[in-house]
């Protein structure tokens, strides 16, 4: 070890040429914090020209976890509190990072073993190397909150296959590790029995270790529901969507049109929108356009309402404004991209 943790939420050493960032609040699912993404920060921009780093891997502790996104909660207390610049310090450290991993002069390996959503997305997916195990579960479930699927998933959802990406960016359903595979959200998949050996071999033989660790991939139902996700979510329009939802009149575009309405209406019409554009601009415009993005989103009165009800109080019951997709204003929607 040649580097002691940078902070005991980030662990942080290098070995045998491997720098190695372990996400440690398991307590809490490794959600990120300030000092956790400014900690990360430091530590990759120290690796990056030091010869002594061959590659990087980030993993999460507990088991339970990779990392289960950014603080939401903390997000909002400032809001409330008038303090809205503190938010977006918060969310353009983090989208630092996030570029900072797309553009990394070395190969960056995330070991995804539990849950993946949101900001742990952003710490995994913009990586050169995405490993997922059996217990990996991605998703972006920021409808479900008010938000919208940030951290550069406006440009790497709108490139997935079909229309997988607006799929998931609208429902925020959960992808399992097949799903991670069939869709190029992960690159290689490894066994949780099989990671400490893949970590060995990643600091004896380099990335060539990856696939001579890797297993076949689990079966994908993302694959089993292309067809009809491609044909359902074909517009770059919410209503359209929900009359192709129910002309395919199948349990399961039942129950996704059902997922949909329970979602913050403008939510939906924003992310939509979002990746659309996402869809031609670059990586770092797509990062600048979601920036700017959060300035207005978070001080919409759907978003307090939405961390309220799913991750404060629990009752899953928020109180959307307006409270149907039929209802919410193009000209209302457009103003959040300018800002405002």
């Amino acid at each position: 070890m040649t580097d002691a943790a940078i902070d005991s939420s980030v662990l942080t050493e290098v070995v045998h040429g491997v720098g190695r960032l372990v996400l440690n609040r398991p307590r809490v699912l490794n959600v990120l914090d300030p000092e956790m993404i400014a900690a990360i920060d430091t530590a990759l921009s120290a690796w990056r020209d030091d010869p002594a780093v061959r590659l990087v891997t980030i993993e999460g502790a507990g088991g339970r976890a990779f990392c289960a996104g950014g603080n939401v909660r903390l997000i909002r207390d400032n809001v409330r509190r008038g303090d809205a610049a503190a938010s977006g310090a918060f969310f353009a450290a983090e989208y630092r990072v996030n570029r900072m991993i797309a553009e990394y002069p070395k190969p960056y390996v995330a070991l995804i073993d539990g849950l993946s959503m949101g900001g742990g997305m952003g710490l995994s997916i913009h990586g050169s190397h995405r490993v997922v195990t059996e217990h990996a579960v991605m998703a972006m479930p920021e409808t479900a909150i008010a938000l919208f699927p940030d951290i550069g998933a406006s440009f790497f959802l709108a490139r997935l296959p079909g229309r997988l990406g607006l799929y998931l960016a609208l429902t925020g359903a959960r992808v399992s590790p097949g799903d991670a595979i069939y869709a190029g959200l992960a690159t290689h998949y490894v066994p949780r029995a099989s990671l400490e050996a893949l970590k060995a071999a990643l600091a004896r033989d380099g990335i060539a270790a990856l696939a001579a660790h890797a297993h076949p991939a689990p079966e994908s139902l993302l694959a089993r529901d292309r067809a009809a996700i491609d044909r359902c979510f074909a517009a770059d329009d919410v209503l359209e969507i929900l009359r192709a939802l129910d002309a395919e009149d199948t349990d399961w575009a039942r129950r996704t049109r059902e997922t949909l309405r329970q979602m913050s209406p403008t939510s939906l019409c924003v992310t939509t929108e979002l990746l659309k554009r996402g869809a031609t601009m670059s990586l770092p415009d797509c990062l600048a356009t979601e920036l700017r993005l959060t300035r207005g989103v978070i001080r919409h009165p759907d978003f307090a309402e939405g961390v309220r009800a799913q991750v404060i109080d629990k009752t899953r019951d928020p109180k959307w404004q307006p409270a149907r997709v039929e209802d919410v204003s193009r000209t209302a929607v457009l103003a959040l991209f300018e800002g405002s």
